[in-house]
């Protein structure tokens, strides 16, 4: 239920929750949370204050409402997380998201949002894929991918996916007033059916004073 924290696509290898710093008494959310394992993570082995597991999907709410709404410090939240945050400016000290909402929202919006519901000195940790999981390069400008998926009804669908080059990501952070503290990357070769994947997880802080 509450296995090892993981920023990498195969939660196998790398680092685990120690990105996010001291987590004494520091109200957390985490941004597109599925059904919130990770969050409920934190909030059974960290000393949080409050940890918010967002996430806008229906289906994904009512799972994590029956699977962790019981547990202490954990407040299961379904919203848009471009609009949640903004709605909610200085209130985290730390915002995360393992391959979650910072992939599937444009980040000319989520990130300035970000910027502003941290406290200053806050602190942002993303993953997200180094480059496309058929091998593809990145993309060097901001744009999305199309890709299909289907529906909780079983109806066809597509959705956005960012998958950006580095230099990206980080124009990106610094136009929306966050400092890059830290890139580290995964590269996990894959074995059996499971092809190589490359995470990048990137840190950067709400700077403190104007």
């Amino acid at each position: 239920m509450f296995r090892a924290f993981h920023w990498d696509w195969y939660e196998r290898s790398g680092p685990g929750s120690e990105l996010l710093g001291r987590l004494d008494g520091k109200t957390v959310v985490e941004l597109g949370a599925g059904i919130g394992r990770q969050a409920a993570h934190l909030a059974v082995t960290r000393a949080v204050a409050e940890v918010t597991a967002l996430d806008s999907s229906p289906s994904m709410h009512a799972r994590g409402l029956k699977a962790y709404g019981d547990i202490p410090g954990l407040r299961v939240v379904r919203a848009d997380a471009t609009a949640y945050l903004r709605e909610h400016p200085d209130t985290f000290d730390i915002a995360y998201s393992v391959f979650g909402a910072v992939d599937f929202t444009d980040p000319r919006r989520l990130l300035p949002a970000i910027a502003t519901s941290l406290r200053p000195a806050g602190i942002l940790v993303f993953s997200t894929l180094g480059r496309y999981r058929n091998g593809q390069e990145p993309e060097t400008e901001v744009r999305a991918a199309r890709l299909p998926t289907t529906l909780a009804d079983g109806t066809p669908a597509t959705m956005e996916r960012w998958v950006l080059g580095l230099p990206v990501w980080e124009r990106l952070l610094v136009r929306a007033g966050l400092e890059i503290v830290d890139v580290e990357t995964v590269d996990d070769a894959g074995r059996d059916d499971h092809p190589p994947v490359v995470t990048r997880i990137l840190r950067a802080v709400r700077p403190v004073g104007p």
